[in-house]
């Protein structure tokens, strides 16, 4: 009788002077979400990692929103990346690598990523001139921010490229859904094998 794969689930506390935040993951979930940072564009795209890596994700955060949104985006993503890579245990069997080329209208955004242990960020994604998006505002130059630091907090590797785009909305909107949609495809068991590494961990 094969043994029951334990369960891929973690939860993160994280509390500084700027930010208090509460986040749970279940890589096998089935997309259902929760979210509110107080940022209603950052709680949309969050949204989206979930519903389309099909984790069941709930945030909760509350920052010095008076001053800016900067700081929450950042450690909201910074413990996403934590607690992502905590449920993701000696990541035994799953497939680790991933990649695609993800539309949304007339954006069309490239994503690859390794869950290498080893935290690297390639981000090559332009934003067209625009105003901040939503209120409390969340400037599009804070996407790069947040996937930047979800990935080095989560250490994988990951590349980002624009493949064109006119609209930042939908930019950003792709650039979430292809992370979400190959954090999917790269979590997923393939079967009883070991760690996918020459060095045995990862």
């Amino acid at each position: 009788m094969t043994p029951a794969r334990p369960a891929r689930i973690a939860t993160r506390s994280r509390a500084t002077k700027e930010t208090s935040i509460e986040i749970s993951i279940d890589l096998d979930g089935t997309g259902s979400t929760d979210v509110s940072t107080g940022i209603p564009f950052y709680d949309h795209m969050l949204d989206q990692l979930g519903r389309h890596g099909g984790f069941d994700l709930r945030v909760r955060a509350t920052g010095d929103l008076h001053i800016d949104t900067h700081h929450t985006v950042e450690d909201v993503a910074i413990a996403l990346g934590e607690v992502f890579r905590e449920a993701l245990g000696d990541k035994a069997g799953i497939r680790r690598f991933a990649s695609g080329k993800y539309p949304l209208d007339e954006a069309l955004v490239d994503v690859a990523l390794d869950l290498s242990g080893r935290a690297h960020v390639e981000w090559h994604v332009p934003m067209p001139e625009c105003l901040p998006l939503g209120d409390p505002a969340f400037d599009p130059q804070l996407a790069e921010h947040a996937v930047t630091s979800f990935a080095q907090a989560a250490a994988m590797t990951l590349h980002v490229e624009l493949v064109r785009g006119r609209n930042v909305h939908h930019i950003i909107e792709a650039t979430f859904k292809g992370l979400a949609r190959s954090l999917r495809d790269a979590v997923r068991i393939d079967g009883p094998g070991g760690v996918p590494s020459t060095k045995g961990v990862l």
